[in-house]
């Protein structure tokens, strides 16, 4: 299983506007979103919820499929949904404030500030900032079960570092770049050890509540509510139009800061906005793209559009679903990837 992003210099990136940006007027923009998500949800290739704010309004929001296709529960504007590599951003955000604050150095190894990390040799070669460009050469599999347990064990994201603690290096830190959720796993210990405050409460109270997200959160596997999706995927094995199953046994314990938290499309278009107003220290700006997926779970956020506009599609169907409508509608707002 695997997490997406959209990955550059320190995680952020803004949309590169087209040649020809789009004359398309708001209430045609509107008409051709609410038309394609109507079309594809009666094909049942879309699950999720489309939110669209323009200079800071929203001017469209959708629901569409089931948070729970058993139980017959629609998702609605307020669903929550797994969201994937998006928590990086988060992440990337807590370790530059701190960096800010003057509580570590970048450039610094990882032994500085985690003295006791299992691994020696990573922890004296590896720097805050390769860790945070994906540079770091720290790679293994956090999607594994622990030694002896199973999935519902790993329930705080010190947990995921058992499962790749041991592994050697795969290239030599800065030669490289290769995605690395467990160099993310890593960075989430690092702010712990730096600020004394655990991970979550760490991003709960130093983003989240100064932008307003009062429902994005890391929820235990155990505890997840009607309000929140279930994410469904087809096995890459199965038939053809064979039926959807859904992933809860795929998913930890708890998510981590690599990803696997909750929130809902006016929670990210808040972070959006608050990005806008700056009343997130060391935010990046807001013209912000980042992406998360796996199986049964796939969310875009794209903040700064051409035309003021922000866009939020969280979807709780496979990769790349969500990916995809958002892609058209930044192909609309004359955006190019």
């Amino acid at each position: 299983m695997r997490l997406l992003s959209i990955v550059a210099s320190l995680l952020f990136c803004s949309p590169v506007l087209g040649q020809n940006p789009t004359s398309l007027s708001k209430d045609d923009f509107i008409s051709k979103v609410s038309h394609t998500l109507d079309s594809l949800a009666a094909l049942d290739e879309f699950s999720g919820v489309v939110a669209i704010a323009k200079d800071g309004e929203i001017v469209f929001e959708g629901a569409y499929g089931f948070a729970d296709r058993e139980a017959q529960i629609p998702n609605t504007v307020e669903t929550a949904f797994n969201i994937g590599s998006i928590n990086k951003a988060f992440t990337t955000i807590a370790i530059r404030q701190l960096a800010a604050e003057g509580k570590l150095d970048l450039d610094s190894t990882l032994i500085n500030y985690w003295p006791d990390y299992p691994n020696q040799e990573v922890a004296r070669s590896v720097t805050i900032r390769q860790l945070v460009r994906h540079q770091s050469g720290i790679g293994g599999n956090i999607f594994d079960e622990p030694e002896g347990g199973d999935r519902l064990d790993i329930r705080h994201n010190r947990d995921f570092v058992q499962l790749f603690v041991d592994n050697p290096l795969e290239f030599t830190p800065g030669s490289d770049q290769r995605y690395s959720n467990a160099g993310y796993v890593v960075l989430g210990e690092v702010i712990e050890r730096v600020s004394g405050q655990d991970y979550y409460e760490y991003v709960e109270e130093h983003i989240y509540r100064p932008a307003g997200m009062t429902e994005t959160k890391h929820i235990f596997r155990d505890q997840l509510d009607g309000n929140v999706a279930i994410g469904y995927y087809r096995p890459e094995d199965a038939l053809e139009g064979s039926p959807l199953e859904c992933n809860t046994l795929l998913l930890p314990g708890r998510g981590s800061a690599a990803g696997g938290g909750y929130s809902t499309a006016h929670d990210l278009l808040r972070f959006v906005q608050a990005l806008r107003e700056r009343k997130i220290p060391e935010g990046p700006p807001p013209g912000i793209g980042v992406a998360g997926g796996a199986p049964g779970i796939n969310a875009v956020v794209d903040g700064d559009l051409p035309g003021g506009y922000d866009v939020v599609v969280l979807s709780n169907f496979s990769p790349p679903t969500a990916e995809r409508i958002a892609e058209k509608l930044r192909g609309w707002l004359g955006v190019t990837d």
